[in-house]
């Protein structure tokens, strides 16, 4: 119970209006810090609402997949160089970001992972991968500025964010075929 508390009151620090501005002032940090930390926010607080909702849990997410794939898609829709951008200027954006976020990634992820089997769990990772890669070089590589509200320097920076992020996944997929899993059991 003590990790659904400091969720939401992790969850409630994010919203509070400085810490928001500082944490979207600046492109990756808007990204790859407050987006992720919101996740976390969910992430902790999902055993409140697994406990509050069990039945939903179980058969709405039996085998993990459907959450996950929740997850995912909500990810990849933040991803979008357009959705971060309306974040910052239209209201209900930035309402469903902080809604968003928590509850349809953190919540998922944490109900689903456990209940994934190994190769969804490495599947989910590679689709990452893959994405980050994607988008990274899109970042990089495009010669006009993506995000109105951010400098094309942010721009790049950024991109080579998601490079960073996909080379630490790459590491870790690679780490699998030289590690025995049992080992760690």
């Amino acid at each position: 119970m003590t990790q659904v508390i400091v969720g939401l009151v992790f969850y409630l620090f994010l919203m509070l209006p400085p810490v928001a501005n500082l944490l979207e002032s600046i492109m990756i940090f808007h990204m790859h810090m407050q987006m992720p930390l919101l996740v976390v926010a969910g992430f902790l607080m999902a055993p409140f609402l697994q406990k509050k909702f069990p039945l939903f849990f179980a058969k709405y997410n039996e085998n993990g997949i459907p959450g996950i794939l929740l997850f995912m898609i909500i990810m990849f829709f933040w991803n979008i160089p357009r959705t971060m951008d309306e974040a910052l200027t239209i209201q209900f954006v930035e309402i469903f970001k902080f809604i968003g976020l928590p509850f349809l990634a953190g919540v998922p992820l944490r109900d689903s992972w456990h209940k994934l089997m190994t190769r969804w769990k490495n599947g989910t990772l590679l689709m990452f991968l893959i994405v980050y890669t994607g988008t990274g070089i899109l970042y990089i590589a495009s010669p006009v500025q993506l995000c109105n509200n951010y400098l094309v320097k942010e721009q790049i920076t950024l991109g080579w964010g998601f490079i960073t992020v996909a080379a630490a996944i790459l590491i870790y997929l690679v780490q699998l075929f030289f590690v025995n899993p049992s080992d760690y059991e």
